[in-house]
């Protein structure tokens, strides 16, 4: 059963003020109570739309479990609560999971009060396929670990979009040339609803070479053109792929060219088809 209280998850501006629907404004000045990722930000926020001075509890990635449990209380006790991040949609690489869970488990209304996505804003203008798309997130800090998970994604025809630092866009963006192929279209987006937002598109080897000496400045958005579809691609099954590896390795190539060769052939991640070689 239902309790009286109501957590409202409201999305904030990226960055241009006018932004904030009319809805996210009024809900932000009703609410008794105000969750956010980063309190001086919701302040000035509150201050500019004529908020009523109330409380903000601060609630980011170290604090959100012991946060969550709180706003559970407030709410269990019929508190009406507003739910932000620093910028766009709470939840969205950005904290707030806990606390939407812990609010549903305790029978409170979850309200969501759409708004700005940096995700979104960064799809629809990349002018790569929309229809469907595969969100990463921010991808690992260490190398490896991000390179497997491009693996993973390799042979998706999916756009893909994932946020990163703008001191590791060069690393990132040279390990997805690497790993999805040079010649993929891509977009790099900065800034977005700033007054410096840029949008700059070309092949992810044409985005490596231009950031590897070139740091973007501000909040990083890409987009990644999918793996084309794979329906020439030819379908072989284990057995073949090691006949043909052994050609390959046999004429003289290593095992990581004939399992990039084999790959790019069957559409298989790399990855797989490097172990399924080494397996032998």
């Amino acid at each position: 059963m239902k309790t009286g209280g109501t957590l409202f998850v409201v999305a904030t501006p990226l960055g241009d003020p006018r932004d904030l629907s009319p809805r996210a404004a009024e809900t932000l000045r009703a609410a008794e109570l105000i969750v956010a990722e980063d309190t001086r930000s919701a302040r000035r926020l509150l201050s500019e739309i004529g908020g009523a001075g109330q409380p903000v509890l601060s609630c980011f990635d170290a604090t959100e479990a012991g946060r969550a449990a709180e706003v559970a209380a407030r709410l269990q006790a019929g508190a009406q609560v507003a739910l932000i991040s620093e910028a766009g949609t709470p939840l969205v690489s950005d904290p707030g999971y806990r606390v939407v869970a812990a609010a549903i488990a305790a029978g409170a209304r979850v309200v969501p009060v759409p708004g700005p996505s940096a995700l979104l804003a960064a799809l629809v203008a990349a002018g790569l396929p929309p229809d469907r798309f595969l969100f990463l997130g921010f991808p690992p800090r260490k190398p490896g670990a991000r390179r497997r998970l491009f693996e993973s994604v390799r042979a998706l025809p999916f756009t893909l979009v994932l946020y990163e630092s703008p001191l590791r866009a060069a690393a990132t963006l040279a390990d997805l040339a690497g790993v999805l192929g040079e010649t993929r279209a891509a977009c790099l987006a900065r800034e977005l609803t700033k007054p410096h937002e840029e949008l700059v598109r070309d092949t992810l080897a044409g985005l490596a070479a231009r950031y590897a000496t070139d740091r973007p400045l501000g909040e990083v958005t890409l987009v990644v053109a999918g793996a084309p579809e794979s329906a020439g691609a030819e379908d072989l099954d284990d057995a073949e792929i090691r006949a043909r590896a052994a050609e390959l390795i046999a004429a003289g190539h290593s095992t990581a060219d004939a399992a990039r060769a084999l790959a790019e052939t069957t559409g298989r991640p790399r990855r797989d088809i490097y172990n399924l070689i080494a397996r032998g």
